[in-house]
């Protein structure tokens, strides 16, 4: 019963930070715009919201209804990609939202709400906290393992993950240790050892099976091994078809392999979000002939980051360079965002944004941070070799 509860306190928290850059609110550019469809007021899940909401307001200060109502809306977040569900997470959490050091429930979620911001630094401090409260406290060994890795600090996150062998089941363990060895120089070990234990691990609750499928599926495709990376990316979307990072990564997989019409049909109710309405986007710029539907996305999407900048999001720097370099052709806008954004989080599609943009500046020397970080990690990642390889020849 411990394992399953652990488990379950993790998906969430693993969707919000592997969606950090789609967790911004959602400011639409034309007043005619559908902003949304309400849910029923009929609606389950809707209903007992309200039921708990009412509690709270009648009960604030109560630390485990408040708790329990925050990870509801986080869940209910994950399965409905609404990024509005983290803001009612963190109202739930009001009362202790402001305090140097609120109670270890409260400060776990803080750290998840803080870090699908970037606020990486404030997310690790409360992760300290908690772990120094709580030092056999799962979730949070796990979520800062994941902010680590992000960062760059493989040293820590694999002292994270380690923690994590009497902590939790075996599939978030191997999951968190192969994730950090992907970009360590043990890419094809990690990935084999990953796949071994997920096949082991059938009755893992979905959310965790589909969060490994992700993960093997991009790691096959940055080996190179693009029939093995499709066949994970289908099953991880028969098992969570809705789930908006696992769109992304599939959508860009597409992209790589010059597959634009299935990435509109893939996509073709999700522009609400930031990032997918990008793919849908360079899709269309792809297929070509579809001038009009380009053209609006443009535009939306430039509305878009414009009022993130407007309240001072830095969430979707990465999305911007790419907006930047591939849609408005600007290169020197691209670099300079790709360079910001190096400076916050380091994964591979980050490396890639930078290379990207430096070679299209035509500045390898701009690049030198992401080459000698490649080079030092022993990353392997068949597109940042050949970014690199071009940037080398001054091609």
């Amino acid at each position: 019963m411990k394992r399953i509860k652990i488990a379950s306190v993790i998906a969430p928290a693993l969707w919000l930070t592997i969606a950090a850059a789609h967790a911004a609110p959602y400011i639409p550019s034309r007043g005619q715009q559908v902003i949304e469809t309400l849910p029923r007021r009929g609606d389950p899940v809707q209903q007992q919201l309200r039921s708990l909401r009412a509690e709270l307001n009648a009960r604030p200060t109560d630390v485990a209804l408040a708790t329990s109502v925050a990870q509801r809306y986080i869940a209910l977040g994950r399965s409905e990609t609404d990024p509005r569900y983290l803001g009612y997470a963190q109202a739930a959490l009001a009362p202790w939202w402001a305090q140097v050091a609120p109670p270890p429930q409260v400060r776990l979620l803080r750290a998840t709400l803080l870090q699908s911001t970037h606020q990486f630094d404030a997310a690790l401090a409360d992760l300290k906290g908690v772990l120094a409260a709580e030092p056999n406290n799962a979730q949070a060994w796990l979520t800062q393992a994941t902010v680590q890795t992000v960062r760059g600090d493989y040293a820590g996150a694999t002292t994270s993950c380690a923690h994590l062998s009497s902590l939790a089941i075996e599939l978030i363990t191997v999951t968190c240790i192969a994730n950090v060895g992907t970009v360590t120089g043990r890419s094809l070990k990690s990935e084999q050892l990953l796949d071994l234990t997920l096949e082991r691990s059938a009755n893992a609750p979905q959310e965790l099976r589909e969060w490994a499928l992700t993960l093997l599926a991009e790691m096959a495709q940055r080996r190179g091994e693009a029939v093995v990376a499709e066949g994970r990316f289908k099953r991880a979307l028969a098992m969570v078809p809705n789930d908006s990072y696992l769109l992304g990564a599939y959508a860009d997989f597409l992209l790589e392999q010059r597959r634009p019409a299935e990435v509109l049909t893939l996509l073709r109710d999700q522009s609400r979000i930031d990032a997918l309405l990008l793919r849908r986007a360079l899709a269309l710029q792809m297929q070509g002939g579809q001038t009009g539907a380009l053209a609006a996305d443009v535009k939306e999407l430039a509305a878009r980051f414009e009022a993130a900048a407007m309240r001072g999001d830095t969430v979707h720097q990465r999305e911007q360079a790419r907006f930047e370099m591939t849609l408005r052709q600007d290169a020197k806008t691209a670099l300079a965002l790709a360079q910001k954004n190096w400076a916050v989080q380091r994964e591979p599609a980050d490396i890639r944004i930078y290379l990207e943009a430096a070679l299209m500046a035509r500045d390898a020397a701009a690049a030198k941070p992401a080459i000698d970080w490649v080079a030092q990690h022993r990353i392997e990642d068949v597109a940042a070799a050949r970014l690199i390889r071009q940037l080398n020849l001054g091609t």
